[in-house]
């Protein structure tokens, strides 16, 4: 079971639920020391007071804030967790909106959020079926690690979890990175949306959907383990080019994407583009005629 990183209360109007905070994550990545390469000795880092010169235990160290060159406030533990807001002890919930009200960019990473004994159990149950029910999501603050967070919770699998979320400030304004101006055909557009649809699934529960870079670098380790050979780079199976005709390349990758599913790979007009060669035809005859 993973280890309790926060324990507290979730807070919403007069209903208080204790719980304890568990990441709902984990690292699966490969993680490398430093080495001295010379003898394969291990380079650690130590740290070193400036003023005495001398090594320090992790007991002889806390937190400070530089007010001046001359003056650092000490900080401890203890006085960040008693700060004077009602979110150092509990999450407390501001608002409920719906899910897709809240840009992607803003949510960071999520904790499990576990009833903390007996007494927490139906307020626990209570908000998870509320939160099921409304199709919403809640919008709280929190206070860890010494400053307030906003934080979203949802329910997966009848288990409330929270993400952190940047606050709207934090996130940069994209409007300097826009590409210049182009136009775009209904063709184009159309193609987009039949490789888009060529491409949908219903979930990412596929093989597709792993950790090969991990894999790959799990077999070099192995290979200069045991002194072989490294594996091989498999050749890409198509070199990219030039991008000359984005219509072209979008009718291939819609090939490309039905092929790789055992599907018919002729690809077909769109129903609008369709149309409007049918009605150009259909003027171009009547001008005729006239």
């Amino acid at each position: 079971m993973p280890r309790t990183i926060w324990s507290g209360a979730i807070s919403f109007g007069l209903v208080t639920v204790p719980i304890r905070v568990a990441s709902a994550t984990e690292n699966r990545s490969i993680q490398f020391h430093q080495y001295h390469l010379a003898d394969m000795g291990r380079v650690r880092v130590r740290k070193v007071c400036e003023l005495e010169d001398r090594e320090v235990s992790q007991g002889e160290i806390g937190k400070g804030y530089e007010w001046s060159k001359d003056q650092v406030v000490p900080i401890s533990d203890a006085e960040l967790r008693e700060l004077p807001l009602p979110t150092a002890k509990a999450i407390e919930i501001q608002a409920f909106v719906p899910l897709d009200s809240i840009d992607p960019i803003q949510i960071a990473e999520g904790y499990y959020l576990v009833p903390d004994g007996q007494v927490a159990a139906k307020p626990y149950k209570l908000l998870t079926q509320a939160l099921g029910r409304s199709s919403k999501v809640a919008v709280a603050k929190y206070a860890w690690s010494g400053r307030e967070r906003l934080g979203l919770l949802r329910v997966r699998d009848d288990v409330i979890v929270l993400h952190a979320m940047r606050w709207p400030d934090e996130i940069r304004d994209p409007a300097e990175l826009l590409p210049p101006p182009v136009e775009l055909s209904d063709d184009e557009i159309e193609g987009a949306l039949a490789l888009m649809d060529s491409m949908s699934r219903d979930d990412l529960d596929d093989p597709e959907f792993r950790d090969t870079y991990t894999e790959a670098l799990a077999k070099v380790i192995e290979a200069k383990r045991e002194d072989r050979e490294l594996p091989e780079v498999p050749e890409p199976a198509k070199q990219p080019g030039q991008l000359v005709d984005l219509m072209s390349a979008l009718q291939e990758s819609v090939k490309e994407a039905k092929a790789s599913r055992g599907e018919d790979t002729e690809v077909q007009v769109p129903k609008k583009t369709a149309a409007k060669k049918t009605a150009a035809k259909k003027a171009v005859r009547k001008f005729r005629s006239s």
